[in-house]
């Protein structure tokens, strides 16, 4: 069992079990997408997993599919967490899961001097958003739609996607973005509009902080468009796709 611990001290090699509990039977090229690591280092971290139980292969040809083996963390549940203490355990897991869940929705509002129409044009214009976001929106807008957060500055090289799911014009606008969603909600307020931002299930703390600078920029560059005709003096803001 010690073997077990020393394993699981290691955030990458967690992570690599995070990664084999969501699709067994992964290769090696597979496991070491997106870590930023060299293949030798990650086979380093799998033989320690495979020492310690935890993870199982098998070959086939000339690649090796890995598996997560969950038994020696069952084992520890079972040595250490009573019966008894099962459901307040649970409890409290649900508790801390949907915390972190609330706490990656971001929620951003500014009003501006337009009317709805206008805010509307300007979110989904490509050559406005081009404009004041520094990248062009580019999509029909219809629900079910493909659209590409392009660069405006010639190379055309999308730095985010996703699918239009509701279009309510000029009132509301939902669509995923990567893999988070957002959803646009412009009201009259008096003779005014509330733009509300609301970006949801946003996949890591990191993604969290990226936005929460991004959307006051955006949006301050756009409400300076409509009311004055001109982006801010500074260079256009880029937000990073979530």
């Amino acid at each position: 069992m010690d073997d077990v611990f020393r394993a699981l001290a290691d955030p990458t090699r967690r992570q690599l079990l995070d990664r084999l509990r969501v699709r067994g039977g992964q290769t090696l090229g597979e496991l070491c997408a997106g870590l930023g690591m060299t293949r030798q280092s990650v086979t380093q971290h799998l033989a320690v997993l495979e020492a310690a139980n935890l993870v199982s292969s098998v070959r086939r040809g000339r690649e090796r599919w890995h598996y997560l083996n969950p038994v020696p963390i069952h084992e520890i549940q079972d040595r250490w967490i009573a019966t008894f203490e099962r459901p307040r355990l649970r409890a409290l897991a649900d508790i801390k899961r949907r915390a972190e869940e609330a706490a990656m929705t971001y929620v951003y509002v500014t009003y501006i001097r337009a009317t709805p129409e206008q805010v509307w044009h300007a979110l989904t214009d490509a050559e406005l958003t081009a404009r004041y976001w520094g990248h062009a929106n580019v999509s029909d807008w219809q629900p079910g739609s493909p659209w590409e957060h392009v660069r405006s500055d010639g190379s055309g090289i999308a730095d985010g996607s996703g699918v239009v799911l509701e279009a309510e014009p000029p009132a509301r606008l939902v669509l995923t973005f990567d893999e988070s969603r957002v959803t646009f909600t412009i009201e009259r307020h008096v003779d005014i509009v509330r733009l509300t931002v609301t970006h949801t299930d946003l996949p890591s703390a990191e993604d969290y902080e990226a936005i929460s600078l991004g959307w006051p920029a955006v949006c301050a560059n756009l409400k300076s468009l409509l009311e004055t005709g001109d982006v801010l003096p500074q260079a256009p803001w880029e937000m990073s796709a979530a």
